[in-house]
């Protein structure tokens, strides 16, 4: 037995399912593409994060050692500084003390 013939409206609505199938196979495809490429992104969202964190504490650390390198001469120059300073008072010192003592005694002398 033959098929009958197919009326226009019967090959259409075919049609319309055969397109209605291959568009509901491609939207599978896209949403599962989507998903792929959103959890890849968190992926690689966590991972820069995390490589940032690390990057900044590495960056922390190194520039804080300079920082204290620089702490440390500092006070090894102020301390050279006082040593200079207190050096140049005690060698001073008796000539102040007779030039203190002479304007003080001189006072009294006038007075």
């Amino acid at each position: 037995m033959e098929e009958p013939e197919k009326t226009l409206l019967q090959q259409i609505r075919e049609k319309e399912q055969e397109y209605a199938k291959k568009i509901d196979l491609v939207k599978k495809e896209t949403d599962a593409a989507i998903a792929a490429a959103q959890s890849d992104a968190e992926s690689l969202l966590c991972t820069a994060d995390s490589a940032g964190k690390t990057e900044a504490e590495r960056l922390y650390w190194q520039e804080k050692g300079k920082i204290e390198l620089e702490i440390e001469d500092l006070k090894r120059r102020a301390a050279a500084d006082r040593d200079t300073v207190t050096a140049q008072g005690e060698k001073n010192r008796s000539r102040a003390v007779q030039t203190i003592t002479g304007y003080v005694t001189m006072e009294q002398r006038a007075q």
